[in-house]
């Protein structure tokens, strides 16, 4: 991987033909060490946000030793790459075969379900296995969410009492999840859908190990500033006092946006310039999937070679992407330079989740370069504001420990 100070410098060292992700592995090792050192409980890297090998090898080498996988490419890469990582099957509907691979061939213990069948299929594909950790997937709101995720997922409170106890009779451990929706803006959300969790376990009448919390947690964008992390993290923690589980039950999170979202930035080079409208060289089939379909704000900044960063009058752009298809389009309005023209670099921020793992080839398109450099413009909810790390120390960052793990008994 080519490494470079600034995108400005990759900018002006060779032409961008085609989309380019700007990685900052310091920024994901920052986000990494916050979680590790704050949540009390076991980080899981949820793999679909972003699963770049420099991603996984970065976040194991920051210590992270536990992955929520939904496939079996996740899982086959999580074994090849982390010795000895605790790998989470946590999709709620697998196939027969993904369940016997898993389970036989790397060693996977931990399965996600939400309703009868599925635990029947685990059941049998691991022939009614003694060592499940078998973790029930509750529907919850998601009305504090930026984008929902409701729906396809999740026994409901009618049904999951049932469910949990048939898993406690089948599992020699047994956890609850939810999913609050993805960029949840309230911490209070999670504290809602945990009390919401605890009356279900109580309705079952049951022991629970585990709580795992799932993932949702945010970052930032433009219009979209959450509270800090660490209210996410205090709601959680004292919702989890309050629950009737086990004493010495186990908390989880899953998070992906939060923990790579700073670390990945994307070039990509205006090839013509009609009026507001702005044709660039990915889009809604490539890493810009969220702006396209979800409407997602991205901060952004333009770059070119002769002049550097351009600044000056803003103007409303509407962007459209390399393929054929209309679709292809993210109208916004994206403010950006007055003069933007042909040739011209936009680098579009905090998309180290969700982007490059979105890409398609759809078209002949979707090739995306990765080059590491070592500066970051963005906001950040893991730097005491204002604070922010000098590019030429960026790959040293020190972090404050905060050592506020406590100390539950583990039952494995």
């Amino acid at each position: 991987m080519d490494t470079f100070h600034t995108p400005l410098d990759l900018v002006r060292s060779r032409p961008v033909e085609g989309p380019v992700a700007c990685a900052r592995p310091h920024r994901l090792a920052v986000a990494s060490r916050w979680f590790q050192d704050n949540f009390s409980g076991e980080v899981l890297y949820a793999v679909k946000a972003n699963p770049s090998p420099w991603v996984i090898d970065g976040l194991y080498a920051s210590g992270i030793r536990w992955f929520d996988a939904a496939s079996m490419p996740e899982i086959e890469m999580i074994s090849a790459r982390c010795p000895g990582a605790t790998i989470a099957f946590l999709h709620p509907v697998k196939s027969r075969a993904a369940i016997r691979q898993a389970y036989f061939d790397h060693g996977v213990r931990i399965f996600a379900l939400d309703c009868e069948d599925e635990l029947a299929k685990i059941q049998a594909e691991t022939g009614f296995a003694k060592d499940l950790i078998l973790i029930v997937r509750l529907a919850v709101s998601n009305a504090g969410s930026a984008l929902p995720l409701a729906g396809k997922f999740g026994a409901s409170a009618f049904d999951a009492p049932e469910l949990i106890r048939k898993c406690r009779a089948a599992a020699f451990e047994l956890g609850v999840s939810f999913h609050v929706g993805s960029q949840c803006m309230d911490p209070d959300a999670y504290r809602a859908a945990m009390m919401e969790a605890s009356r279900i376990i109580a309705r079952a009448g049951v022991t629970v190990d585990i709580v795992d919390v799932g993932g949702g947690f945010p970052s930032i964008y433009p219009g979209l500033v959450p509270p800090p992390m660490q209210d996410y993290v205090d709601a959680i923690e004292a919702a989890f006092e309050e629950m009737m589980v086990l004493e010495n039950a186990d908390l989880w999170c899953e998070p992906g946006r939060a923990l790579v979202a700073e670390a990945v930035s994307v070039l990509t080079r205006v090839e013509l310039r009609k009026g507001d409208a702005l044709y660039l060289n990915d889009g809604a089939y490539g890493c810009l999937f969220d702006a396209a379909h979800a409407k997602w704000p991205f901060p952004m900044r333009v770059h070119r070679a002769a002049e550097g960063t351009l600044g000056g009058d803003l103007a409303p752009f509407r962007l459209f992407g390399p393929t054929c298809d209309s679709m292809d389009s993210m109208p916004g309005p994206w403010d950006l330079p007055a003069d933007i023209r042909e040739g011209d670099v936009v680098e579009i921020g905090m998309l180290g989740a969700y982007g490059t793992a979105m890409a398609t080839r759809f078209n002949g398109f979707g090739d995306v370069e990765t080059a590491q450099v070592r500066d970051f413009p963005w906001a950040s909810l893991y730097d005491a504001p204002p604070q922010r790390i000098p590019a030429e120390e960026s790959a040293v960052v020190a972090f404050p420990r905060a050592k506020r793990r406590k100390q539950r008994l583990r039952r494995r």
